[in-house]
């Protein structure tokens, strides 16, 4: 297994996508979805040991299909992580926009993975508002002109117990997004046989990390997570068991030398009464 920034501290968040059941055979040998579970549990175990307790593990995974009908290994996945001391906190669900194109006699297109997030503890570092989304130019109209029913809360008149308040929609450009991501599939990973949009890691550091906090990618392949931490200002870890994916990372993500302090004052007098002793 190769590294190429070394693991030292706990993590804020990890956000992965493994390989699938049976997929990337060439490249990662495969995994039977028999034995999936029993192959990712000493692997959460460890992400269960370096994760902070406020921090969260994010799993992009999708079932596929076994003998005509959906395996259950992800399933079972989640069940495990549950007993193994992983709380289940929320469901993402990534919907591609631009999906495969393609026909089966029984079934339709898959245009959606799972994105699970787990979590240590009930009480996570969230950042909703780095996340949110423009209003859309419905509410130009709907909140020019107010009715009665919109200025308190207004229950369904279907008696489903719902209630809205459209005027606590005035004043606003933002609203918070849902758990469903319309994100299309394109990438920049040419050479990797399993890659995700940059977008797609980029929304859950958002959501979960601020600049300075560690971001890992356990499974980097290519190292769209890292390169997308790293430009976002986070400190980041990727491992893969691949070493031509870690140098294909590595022409991703660039390392960084800090320097403290100006190493000596300008020998130009005029200039030195300028300078000054800068953190960089």
């Amino acid at each position: 297994m190769f590294c190429w920034i070394t693991p030292i501290i706990f993590f804020d968040l990890i956000v992965t996508s493994p390989p699938y059941a049976d997929s990337r055979a060439k490249t990662y040998g495969g995994i039977s979805p028999d034995e999936y579970v029993a192959w990712f549990l000493p692997k959460s175990k460890q992400f269960l040991r370096v994760l902070k307790p406020t921090g969260t593990f994010i799993l992009n995974i999708k079932e596929k299909v076994v003998a005509a009908e959906r395996h259950t290994y992800v399933l079972e996945l989640i069940l495990a992580l549950r007993e193994q001391g992983w709380l289940w906190t929320e469901e993402f669900i990534w919907h591609k926009r631009n999906c495969h194109p393609g026909k089966w006699p029984n079934r339709f297109r898959d245009a959606w993975e799972r994105c699970l997030q787990f979590n240590k503890t009930k009480k996570f570092r969230m950042f909703q508002e780095s996340v949110m989304v423009p209003m859309g130019s419905w509410a130009k109209t709907r909140l020019k002109h107010l009715g009665k029913n919109d200025v308190v809360r207004f229950d369904s008149q279907v008696g489903s117990g719902f209630g809205k308040n459209i005027a606590n929609w005035v004043g606003r450009d933002k609203a918070y997004p849902s758990n469903v991501l319309h994100l299309a599939t394109e990438t920049d990973n040419r050479n990797h046989s399993a890659t995700f949009p940059r977008a797609l890691p980029e929304w859950f550091i958002k959501l979960f990390t601020q600049e300075g906090d560690w971001v890992l990618d356990p499974f980097a392949g290519s190292g769209t997570t890292c390169a997308v931490a790293q430009r976002l200002h986070r400190n980041t870890v990727g491992i893969d068991v691949k070493r031509e994916y870690v140098e294909l990372a590595e022409e991703k993500t660039r390392s960084v030398e800090i320097v403290l302090l100006d190493p000596k004052p300008a020998t130009n007098k005029k200039y030195a009464k300028k300078q000054t002793r800068r953190v960089h």
